[in-house]
């Protein structure tokens, strides 16, 4: 049996340094080679589990080195397990100043198996067919495919479904616990989200995928459940049940150790309290943060204030990337409703600068939604404050939680905070106004690209939405028209009457919706280059042999900026 359980995923790398996650069956000491190079780290135990995130340093800057990874002395990856032995070496490709930025991104994806069955109920895994892509096994690969290796893939939420589990994820609940009783077929704690987070990412085309191109994460609803934290009465109705304290503290600290901590780069996860107390442990036995990280979850949770789960990093001048946590950080208190709490604004609004070509923002929720949707989303979040006085609260409160409305839309202070700020930077007050200013975003199911300008005003740079929802997850067919309509000029004069009807004040933006909606399960690219930035969305869409899907490219969009 081998000893390393999950991983290795390749997480955050810059010019010269790179960040290897793995977990392990027992305690042990991690080693990563890669060239000439090598580190070592001693894992870590959460609740039974054993972690390790080695920092590799001294890596040149433009350079494609293959690694691998040793565990007590013994070489555990590349694997030799036969599901592995079409797939080329993982390496690790640092950046080179300079070059033109390529990321993909996306967000939705259901761990479900590949077979008939599942394919037919939830369509082809598009990061699976990306895989198969870009290892060279499906058509369309080539020997050499490095040139065509995103920078970087960025997963916008919903990597995980905390609440609508798969048959495996059901039957480990079965061997645990009583699914009869709650939180019934959902998870519970911190041991079931493992075994969740084993399901997601240990599909071999996907797990070399996720060893040997870069990730960064961010979570949203169904990482912790569907419509957390919508509002305050559904907050106070989950915390009021006798489960929902341990899944939110397991769902927190799970993320603590599969997530986040691949998101930062070095400095940032040098100045992270229990980080360093991970690294700077030298006892003779293995270290085990169990409660302390629990206590972390709880506080973050409890009082958001108290640790950030947003970050930001720039590549040279070319772009700054700026995730915000859209979720933990709301303030749902009615006379204070906000999508960002008072500290999580004040941070966001110092990474909100010109002075790069490309401002990239990740959210996982659309900040710019079909302009239909934005206005029954004001609307209903203004009823439920009372614009309509307390029957109309009680009704705007079925219509938020029965609907999911609450994107940014639904939280009008923060939509027009933000608003404001990149109005800022886009009329160059923050410094030289960046070419685009683009929102990347996902949880809608269905993948569009819109475009903003200043309510009776003109801006020095494009201001885009762009989304892909899903990876693999797709909107039931009786919503698409729904989505449809939104997306057409005419909802959005339907929507603002109804807004206006419930005191919602003009927004500083206006925006349509250029290209889109489409509803495949799909990922999408985008390339900075002089010429501008380009963005195409691919799916997979199988042919005579259903394990190999072969990639299809659903929508393009040509250079802007």
């Amino acid at each position: 049996m081998t000893p390393l359980v999950l991983g290795p995923l390749l997480r955050h790398v810059d010019t010269t340094s790179a960040a290897v996650w793995v977990e392990t069956r027992d305690a042990a000491e991690v080693c990563v080679v890669a060239g000439d190079q090598s580190a070592a780290a001693r894992t870590f135990r959460v609740h039974g589990h054993h972690y390790a995130l080695v920092e590799l340093t001294g890596l040149r800057p433009g350079t494609r080195t293959p690694y691998a990874v040793e565990v007590d002395g013994v070489r555990v990856w590349p694997s030799e397990d036969p599901a592995f032995a079409e797939f080329p070496p993982s390496v690790i490709a640092t950046l080179e100043p300079g070059k033109p930025l390529r990321m993909a991104f996306g967000s939705c994806r259901v761990s479900r198996s590949h077979d008939e069955e599942s394919t037919e109920q939830f369509g082809v895994d598009a990061l699976r067919a990306y895989a198969l892509f870009m290892a060279g096994i499906t058509e369309g690969g080539s020997e050499d495919p490095g040139e065509r290796w995103p920078d970087l893939v960025l997963f916008l939420g919903d990597q995980v479904y905390a609440d609508e589990t798969s048959p495996a994820m059901r039957a480990f609940i079965e061997q645990r616990r009583d699914p009869e009783v709650a939180p019934w077929y959902e998870l519970k704690d911190y041991e079931e989200y493992a075994h969740l987070y084993d399901l997601a990412w240990s599909d071999p085309a996907n797990r070399w995928l996720l060893s040997t191109i870069p990730s960064a994460m961010i979570f949203d609803d169904h990482d912790i459940r569907d419509d957390w934290n919508t509002s305050w009465t559904w907050r106070r109705a989950m915390e009021s049940t006798d489960w929902w304290h341990d899944r939110v503290v397991g769902g927190l600290a799970a993320y603590w150790v599969h997530q986040h901590l691949g998101n930062l780069g070095p400095e940032e996860r040098a100045v992270d309290e229990l980080w360093r107390t991970v690294v700077a442990y030298d006892g003779p036995d293995e270290l085990d943060i169990s409660d302390a990280l629990d206590a972390l979850a709880d506080r973050a949770d409890q009082r958001p204030e108290t640790y950030r789960w947003s970050y930001s990093r720039d590549f040279d001048t070319q772009a700054r990337l700026v995730v915000v946590d859209s979720r933990a950080a709301r303030v749902l208190e009615p006379e204070r409703r906000s999508m960002l709490d008072e500290g999580e604004l004040m941070w966001l609004d110092a990474q909100m600068q010109g002075d790069v070509d490309h401002l990239l923002v990740g959210t996982s929720l659309p900040f710019l939604l079909g302009p239909g949707l934005h206005h029954a989303e004001s609307f209903g979040e203004s009823i439920a404050e009372g614009a309509w006085g307390r029957p109309g609260k009680w009704l705007g409160e079925r219509f938020r939680q029965g609907a999911d409305l609450e994107h940014w839309a639904a939280f009008e202070r923060g939509f027009r905070d933000l608003a404001e700020i990149v109005l800022e930077v886009a009329t160059g007050q923050r410094g030289r106004a960046p070419r685009t200013i683009t929102f990347l975003s996902g949880d809608v199911h269905h993948s569009y690209l819109a475009e903003a300008w200043p309510r009776g005003g003109v801006a020095a740079s494009r201001i885009l939405q762009a989304v892909c929802s899903p990876i693999r997850n797709p909107l039931p067919r009786k919503m698409r028209a729904v989505v449809g309509f939104a997306a057409r000029r005419a909802s959005t004069v339907v929507g603002r009457l109804l807004s206006l009807s419930a005191g919602v004040p003009l927004e500083p933006l206006r925006w349509s919706v250029t290209h889109g909606p489409w509803y495949a399960n799909n990922l999408a690219v985008l390339e900075l280059d002089p010429e501008g930035m380009r963005m195409w969305w691919v799916s997979g869409v199988v042919d005579d042999r259903p394990e190999l899907p072969v990639l299809k490219r659903e929508a393009t969009v040509d250079p802007v900026g």
